[in-house]
């Protein structure tokens, strides 16, 4: 019976081919079949999305021009999507042969291809990462490294103002210090510690938890060949400026360097505007701390490459954390700064009102490192109702991830709070992944309309880094699972079928509210860039097409509240992509 279905179903697409309408079944199952379009590994899940169901029980998998290979049954979504209609969800999990495909669905047409293959996200784990040196300052991008990307070099940074509101007896306003290196934060050309510091934290975690295969990585910067790993080399060059942010004085950290407002749509050279260093700040210099502190054990094992510098970050982390208790609640407000002092400063202030969450970053870091069980008590271990998904403004869990995979180190500390961590951790994970599977598009990100945030797809990257987190104390392979479903859904498996990563897959951003990618006159954006996704809050005041949380997005360099690039987006998309490289081969149905 299945055979003569199948031979009519070949019979009626014969005759559409005839009738000249393949072009638009093919349009039609691009738009309607949401999958990653990157692809699969061969023994892992296979999931893709059927937006609708024209009557057909079935979906074929076909290599790309040539035959079928594979079919199976479509089924129906156990809940709607937030639009209130259900998917059809097609599982071809079971097909292991490496190759290009194409999943065609009956009266839609075929899904954009696909390849089934080892390493599949290699190419998009390694362009998270090489997207940071695309966001250097104070460099040029020389073609032989950055392509048809290559540019000037953009703020040096060694003639940088000290704000008024940073003015001390030691630095008064107006002092120039030399602070050269760093990333551009996000769409525009200031350098934030707040958001370098989760970010600088994610990579440097990324080979604190995958060093053999780190190593591995070759990003072809200019520091490549080294004998530094490259992801190692490019976090330096960040990590380089942030210790130029501390005042040697006091200790304490300076929130940002910035311009007083933001850049026109130019190219990085173009801009000459004054530059400044502005208040120090609590946050800040607690962030600092906990980076400083965790490059120096990360650093220690590089000597020879690295000569003094584990010490220096130790040295620094520790005056920052006295400045930290000695000034326990400098908070940083714009606007009642810009009361007092001037000139105005009106880009990305990274305010935060509660920095509980820095002290236990910074003081779990520190206890790491140093092995002092005296910054315990500055660690708040009660994660059972303390355990939020990380972001720039909620750090305390990247102190809690720090602890847990160095517990080996700890063992000779008397650290008690250890199997309670972990069992909070692993129930937080729980949690996260609990009906995941009865979702319009089977994902974590997909289960709360809450998580559509400013920033959404850095959620759904957050989420997959907190499952790597679980399956590395577990050995659980149902975490790989579903933090594979995130990536997935990054790629392509989402209410608009975009995949959300420059360049990468075949319906992908090519407006990112990215000064360098407007202005340089090439057509194609910046590659390996995440976008900042589904966000119905329009802040940015352009009308997305659909208000639908997970559908609410548009390609628009205007619309910087859903199409912006953040180096805090690209970090745990950087973790949550060669962490699943890493551990490719973990990973089964």
């Amino acid at each position: 019976m299945f055979k003569k279905a199948f031979t009519l179903i070949s019979l009626v697409f014969s005759l559409l081919y005839l009738n000249g309408n393949a072009q638009h079944l093919a349009d039609s199952g691009m738009l309607k079949i949401r999958l990653n379009q990157e692809g699969f590994y061969p023994y892992a899940p296979k999931i893709a999305i059927v937006l609708v169901n024209n009557g057909s029980d079935y979906f074929f998998l076909q290599e790309v021009g040539k035959k079928t290979v594979f079919s199976g049954v479509l089924k129906r979504s156990a809940r709607p999507d937030f639009a209130g209609n259900y998917t059809w969800v097609a599982d071809f999990s079971a097909y292991h042969k490496t190759g290009r495909y194409t999943l065609n669905i009956p009266g839609i047409g075929n899904s954009y291809p696909f390849a089934i293959a080892k390493s599949v996200h290699l190419k998009v784990a390694d362009a998270s990462i090489k997207a940071y040196y695309f966001m250097r300052a104070s460099i040029p991008l020389q073609e032989k490294y950055a392509g048809k990307w290559q540019r000037a070099a953009g703020h040096p940074d060694d003639k940088v103002l000290v704000h008024s509101s940073a003015a001390t007896t030691q630095r008064p306003e107006g002092t120039i210090i030399s602070s050269p290196k760093g990333w551009y934060d996000a769409g525009d050309y200031n350098k934030y510690i707040v958001n370098s510091g989760i970010s600088t934290y994610t990579l440097l975690s990324l080979f604190e938890d995958f060093p053999e295969y780190m190593k591995t990585v070759k990003l072809d910067i200019p520091e490549s060949g080294n004998q530094l790993p490259d992801l190692l080399n490019e976090t330096l060059w960040n990590l380089r400026w942030m210790l130029t942010m501390q005042d040697p004085n006091d200790g304490g950290v300076y929130h940002k360097l910035t311009n007083a407002a933001f850049d026109k749509m130019e190219m990085p050279d173009q801009d000459t505007s004054p530059r400044y260093v502005v208040q120090k700040s609590t946050a800040a210099t607690l962030d600092f701390a906990a980076v400083m502190a965790q490059a120096s054990r990360i650093f220690k094992k590089f000597p020879k490459q690295l000569p003094g510098l584990s010490d220096t970050c130790l040295n620094s982390a520790l005056k920052a954390w006295e400045w930290a208790q000695r000034n326990p609640a400098v908070l940083y407000n714009q606007n009642a700064m810009n009361q007092k002092f001037s000139p105005k400063v009106t880009t990305g202030d990274y305010g935060d009102r509660n920095v509980s969450d820095e002290f236990t970053w910074a003081a779990s870091e520190l206890f790491v490192t140093t092995k002092d069980s005296k910054y315990t008590t500055s660690i708040n271990f009660d994660p059972n109702t303390l355990m939020p998904l990380p972001s720039w403004n909620q750090v305390r869990m990247l102190g809690y991830y720090s602890i847990l995979r160095n517990g080996d180190l700890l063992v000779n500390t008397n650290f008690k709070e250890m199997p309670q961590l972990k069992q909070s951790l692993l129930v937080f994970a729980d949690e996260l992944i609990k009906d995941a599977d009865s979702t319009a598009y089977e994902t974590v990100i997909n289960k709360r309309k809450s998580n559509f945030i400013w920033g959404s797809n850095a959620v759904a990257a957050n989420q997959g880094m907190a499952l790597i987190q679980a399956y590395q104390l577990s050995h659980n392979k149902k975490y790989l699972v579903y933090a594979l479903d995130n990536l997935d859904y990054i790629l392509g498996r989402n209410g608009t079928g975009y995949s959300y990563v420059t360049g990468y897959g075949s319906k992908t951003p090519m407006h990112p509210h990215h000064r360098p990618s407007v202005a340089d006159g090439i057509t194609d954006p910046v590659p390996g860039l995440l976008v900042g996704g589904p966000n119905p809050g329009m802040q940015d005041h352009v009308r997305v097409p659909s208000t639908v949380p997970d559908e609410a997005y548009i390609d628009d360099d205007k619309a910087y509240a859903v199409n912006e690039i953040a180096i805090n987006w690209n970090a745990p998309l950087a973790y949550l992509a060669n962490a699943l490289e890493a551990l490719q081969n973990q990973i089964s149905n």
